[in-house]
């Protein structure tokens, strides 16, 4: 374990599992103590198996998809007195379904409030003090999903151009004041959000998913390079938000569709791996 005091602070959310718990490991391995939150009480145990990497790690188990949570959190954060020399915004959950006829309304502002929201509240919380010291970098979390429209996960693919929109908007106004910020977009990647979601019958959730491990190591590296966004994980991904940009939106959802509709996939399959 380290000094107190002796590293660079990092913050992540989301850093119970996938790729919030990686991210923290990238940072945790590169000479960063931790302020790690998630809602769920696995956060105690990440906390740990990151110590054993050398970090200090304080883990704070709260629900970002509420004010007080955030603030609860940011005051965690703080209380050492530290600066944070970066953030990951990661902490995000998923609704999958037809938005008009079956998806549950309370669990979709609850996505808003989590992967929207809450981002921007942390942001707002922390960058003031990035730009006073005239450094810091920021990474948010945002998906391939965010570069184009996603039917039948609506509300989570808009939350995703969200944050991607976002990211762009205030790395631009924050161009002159050494801060940085990095907008992360993975595929469709092995954790558990396919589960929670209850995406497990689709195309996507089925399908072959990319290593959280190697996903965090490329959004860690585009944020070390203060690179704008990054593409992670297999060349397909690369393909798709590419090809996303040339095709009108009518025909980006219709391509986004069939991943993503209700019984397209097999949920009896093992989803294969890189």
């Amino acid at each position: 374990m380290s000094v107190p005091g002796t590293r660079p602070l990092a913050v992540v959310t989301g850093a119970s599992s996938g790729i919030g718990y990686e991210l923290a490991g990238q940072f945790a391995r590169n000479g960063f103590d931790l302020v790690i939150a998630a809602e769920d009480e696995d956060i105690v145990q990440a906390a740990r198996s990151l110590e054993d990497l050398g970090a200090t790690v304080s883990s704070v188990r709260v629900d970002l998809a509420h004010y007080d949570g955030v603030e609860e959190f940011y005051t965690r954060v703080t209380a050492s007195g530290r600066p944070v020399d970066a953030v990951a915004i990661n902490a995000g959950i998923g609704v999958s379904g037809d938005f008009a006829r079956d998806t549950d309304l309370n669990a979709e502002l609850k996505l808003l409030k989590l992967n929207v929201v809450s981002a921007v509240h942390l942001a707002k919380r922390v960058l003031p003090g990035m730009v006073e010291r005239g450094q810091g970098r920021v990474l948010f979390t945002s998906s391939i999903a965010g570069t184009m429209p996603g039917p039948f996960h609506a509300v989570y693919a808009a939350s995703k151009a969200f944050l991607y929109s976002f990211s762009e908007a205030i790395r631009e106004e924050l161009k002159d004041t050494g801060v940085t910020v990095t907008a992360l977009l993975p595929g469709p990647t092995d954790t558990d959000f396919f589960r929670r979601a209850d995406m497990e019958d689709t195309k996507v959730g089925s399908g072959k998913k990319d290593d959280p491990a190697e996903v965090a190591r490329q959004g860690f590296e585009a944020l070390m390079k203060g690179d704008d966004h990054v593409v992670a994980g297999s060349k397909k991904n690369v393909l798709q938000s590419v090809a996303g940009k040339l095709m009108p939106e009518p025909a980006q959802a219709r391509m986004a569709r069939p991943m993503a509709e209700p019984g397209g996939g097999d949920p009896d399959e093992e989803p294969e791996k890189e």
